[in-house]
């Protein structure tokens, strides 16, 4: 291991895995282990490629150093540079470092170069192997994942062809392995065996083995025996038995061996070579992988194992189905014999399996194959479930799905979820038969951590959506288990997608739509965008590790019909990868599911439309905006009990940002109004060119703007840094203000106005755009601070129309029913009968009643009955005319009538 290298990774364990060096370093022990989480970790401390778990029957954990710090293993360049003593300093670097190779044995096989992708305007050096005059095979080596599934490219055709080693004697050899990959090769090679590349599984190497049976051919030598030895995975193994079954027609002896997989992340024979996994008695097990995978039948199958184990009885598969073997040892001990009797010099072992074919009975207990995948549990609700892939013999793709503890406990229970998950497929094993299968399968199964919700996990630091993870800046794709394989992270939502549909081609994702936004709604859209890009970020920003902002503030987007609220909305939805989609009316919710809407998300908008619809009467209410208040420090909605027989409640955190939306500004407490930034649109400014901007919106489709999302959280950092470092500026600068009083509102328009400085960090903001957005904060935050100073609108309406007929009447009150001087006790439906008498237009009731309990200037005591001084007064001057109720159902404020000097 390099000095530099093995410095930094020796720091890092130490740091991270608290172990302790001994014998002078030369060993690392006492490690935490992060699978177990005992104390019993090692590594050898000169050359720590490998951490293991001393607790081999209940952990056995190993991780490579690899796996656990990519980001030192993924920029070869940076950390060697070449000199003109070694050219190629990064590709050696990389073969020893990063492939474990030994340089003494391979340093002439292989240039340093380069590949530049033009498309992605990217470059990185390359590892390069020679295959013939013009024909070569080459690795990127700087940050592999830039250029997507592309890792390695070739210049030339090699079909029919493979590599082999420079110093590899294929004619000498007995017995001749043929992998997929270049380094696959040399990792064998390390080890004494025989190796040449395919360079891909579905290239079978017709010109070499040809070349090859013609020289031996030529020599009089035998020909070796062909071990064909691809990936494990489905395509490596159906051409390991195509080419095999292929090269024996040819007149090859041949054979197959697979490389153990021990997680869900596929191992090939060079991360066994990094592992110390190619020892003889490896080789042995990997040969015997191969023979169980090329079983011409069930039968011959069940002898495989049952030589290799011993046991009388176990589950196996074949060709996509389960089986149970099962041997009389007395039938087996009778057939032993029978068989010496009549082949006096037959080996040991051929009596056996002679005799084992017709002791053992092989019988199908599954018309499919049900394999554990994992573990999966939700710790929030204290739910638990066990992964399962059930494959089929017949084409149909692999169904995936969870079984709970009591499913799989029971044939029964397993009979019946099994035919609900995978049509078709049939177990009719008994209870023990399971137990044994599963049992196995079980044995060290691997846990993979959920989530349930979709977003970004701050437990994890990581974005998780239903196909794509994003953690430091690099996607993580779902592996072929449907989880994410992040580092030493294994994590999967539960949730579902929300509707998302993100493009992961970056190439597709188009900016014209900046200016289109611009056109269709001016400075008021870019201060949107600014918002909805830090609802990305919202559950970094309320943590903050520089500034404990600890809040994001709530969007409103208020103002008249046909102002294009929807159509903004609908897009910037877009930008994320929701289509057709604006949000959900909490006043058509129940509580329940206004909680669940607030908990599936993270760092995501919650968007809530229409919210200011009510009725007239007291049973159905708009909704209480009083309910957003927790919301703005992230903090749970809503709380309900756990089916325990204890006090555990779940309260899940809101991890959002709120997003309001409606014709009618939001009525509510002054607390509330201080956490919105307030944006209002009307109809003043449209044109036929606004009007055009709008439609081109509409028509966008999401797969060429949806990469705005990956797009921004790839710039995690880079957009978290400069909005630390922008927000005390326009703190600093909007607390200078003499018009703006509140330090809420200085804040949460400081918040949205670094927001807007990170908008160049991912799209191509013109300077002026981002200045008249500036400006258009400052002035929304002035109008903030005026507006929560002054009552509604309505209520000013109200009350100056109450003003003026109660001074119409110099003697009496004509609309106060208290009998305290201090009180004003107004019953809405008899101001209505004043008002109309008198022709004065008084604003609907509906409305009056949403918003008369947020009045300011007399503020709103009770909605109660009352004594009514009014009809006292009518009653006692005209006894003769019918008698008024004493008592009226009134709104009740602070303050004094008109006439008496209010």
């Amino acid at each position: 291991m390099n000095p530099s290298l093995h410095s930094e990774v020796t720091g890092r364990l130490l740091r991270d895995y608290a172990f302790k060096q001994k014998r002078g370093g030369e060993k690392l022990e006492d490690g935490q282990c992060p699978a177990c989480g005992k104390k019993t970790l090692w590594a050898f401390g000169d050359a720590p490629w490998v951490l293991r778990c001393n607790r081999l029957n209940h952990c056995g954990a190993e991780l490579h150093i690899k796996d656990l710090y990519p980001d030192l293993f993924d920029s070869w360049s940076d950390r060697f540079k070449p000199t003109p003593e070694n050219p190629k300093a990064a590709a050696d670097a990389y073969m020893r470092d990063g492939r474990g190779f030994d340089l003494d044995k391979i340093r002439d096989w292989y240039t340093q170069e380069s590949f530049y992708s033009h498309d992605l305007k990217i470059g990185s050096a390359t590892v390069r192997f020679p295959l013939g005059p013009g024909l070569y095979w080459e690795r990127i080596i700087d940050q592999a994942y830039r250029f997507g599934s592309r890792k390695a490219t070739f210049h030339g055709s090699y079909g029919g062809m493979w590599w082999q080693p420079p110093g590899l004697n294929a004619a000498g050899a007995t017995e001749l392995w043929i992998v997929e990959g270049i380094f696959d090769a040399i990792a064998l090679w390390h080890h004494g065996v025989p190796a040449v590349a395919a360079l891909s599984c579905n290239n079978y190497p017709a010109n070499a083995l040809a070349g090859l049976a013609e020289q031996l051919a030529a020599a009089g030598k035998a020909r070796p025996r062909l071990v064909w030895a691809l990936d494990a995975d489905r395509a490596g193994t159906r051409f390991a038995r195509q080419w095999m079954k292929r090269s024996r027609d040819e007149g090859w002896e041949a054979t197959a061996a697979i490389p153990r997989q021990a997680s869900a992340k596929k191992r090939d024979w060079n991360d066994l070579h990094q592992l110390g996994k190619l020892t003889e008695q490896d080789l042995d097990d990997y040969r015997y992988l191969g023979d169980l995978m090329a079983a011409p039948s069930a039968a011959e199958k069940a002898r495989l194992i049952y030589r290799r184990t011993a046991m009388s009885q176990f589950a196996f598969d074949f060709d996509s189905k389960l089986y149970w073997f099962k041997v009389d040892l007395d039938a087996l001990t009778r057939e032993m014999d029978a068989v010496r009797s009549a082949h006096d010099d037959m080996p040991e072992d051929d009596v056996r399996d002679e005799a084992m074919l017709k002791a053992g009975v092989v019988t199908n207990i599954a018309t499919c194959l049900p394999t554990v995948l994992y573990y999966q549990a939700s710790p929030a609700t204290d739910e638990a479930w066990y992964y399962f892939r059930v494959a089929f013999p017949h084409d149909s793709e692999p169904v995936k799905n969870t079984f709970t503890s009591s499913q799989v406990a029971s044939a029964t229970e397993f009979k019946k979820r099994l035919l609900a998950v995978a049509p078709g497929a049939f177990y009719t094993g008994s209870n023990a038969q399971l137990d044994a299968y599963l049992k196995e399968q079980m044995h060290r199964i691997k846990s993979v951590q959920t989530i349930d919700f979709v977003g970004y996990s701050k437990e994890h630091g990581c974005y998780v959506y239903a196909d794509v993870a994003v953690k430091d800046g690099k996607v993580f794709e779902l592996n072929d288990e449907d989880f994410f394989d992040v580092g030493r992270l294994s994590v999967k939502t539960i949730y579902g997608s929300t509707g998302l549909s993100l493009n992961r081609d970056m190439k597709a994702f188009r900016h014209d739509w900046l200016e289109l936004l611009w056109r269709a709604f001016g400075a008021k859209a870019i201060v949107a965008l600014a918002f909805w890009l830090g609802s990305l970020f919202v559950e970094q920003i309320r943590e903050g590790k520089n500034i404990q902002h600890k809040s994001f503030p709530f969007l409103e987007i208020v103002g008249e019909p046909g102002a294009g609220k929807s159509t903004l909305i609908e897009f910037l939805w877009k930008l994320c990868g929701r289509r057709d989609y604006e949000g959900f009316d909490p006043s058509k919710s129940s509580l329940p599911a206004r909680a669940r809407n607030f908990a599936q998300v993270s760092n995501l908008p919650v968007v809530l439309i229409e919210g200011d619809r009510g009725e007239d009467g007291a049973k159905v209410k708009g909704f209480d905006w009083n309910e957003l208040k927790t919301a703005y420090n992230g903090r749970s909605t809503r709380a309900r009990g756990q089916k325990t027989t204890g006090n555990e409640t779940y309260e899940p955190p809101f991890r959002g940002a709120v997003v309001i939306s409606q014709n009618a500004e939001v009525n509510a407490s002054e607390a509330v109004l201080q956490r919105i930034v307030h944006l209002y649109f009307d109809r003043a400014g449209q044109s036929a060119d606004t009007f055009a901007a709008a439609r081109a919106l509409e028509q966008m489709q999401v797969e060429d703007v949806s990469g705005f999302l990956l797009a921004t959280i790839l710039k995690e950092r880079q957009i978290l840094e400069r909005f630390a470092e922008r927000m005390p500026h326009y703190q600093e600068l909007l607390a200078r203000n003499p018009d703006i009083k509140h330090q809420r509102l200085v804040k949460n328009h400081a918040q949205v106005m670094a927001l807007v400085d990170c908008l160049p960090i991912v799209l191509p903001l013109p300077t002026e755009h981002r200045d008249a957005a500036q400006r258009q904060l400052v002035s929304m935050a002035v109008e903030r601070q005026q507006a929560i100073g002054a009552d509604h609108p309505l209520v000013q309406e109200f009350w100056e129309l109450y003003d003026h007929i109660e001074s119409a009447d110099d003697d009496h009150a004509v609309l106060n029913h208290a009998r305290a001087d201090n009180l004003i006790a107004i019953s809405l439906r008899h101001f209505e009968q004043v008002a109309n008498d008198r022709r004065l237009n008084l604003p609907p009731l509906t409305d009056l009643k949403r918003v008369l309990r947020t009045s300011r200037h007399r503020k709103f005591i009770d909605l109660r009955v009352v004594k009514s001084a009014i009809n006292a007064r009518h009653n006692t001057d005209y006894p003769h005319a019918p008698r008024r109720p004493d008592t009226v159902k009134c709104w009740v404020f602070e303050g004094q009538s008109a006439n008496q000097g209010a």
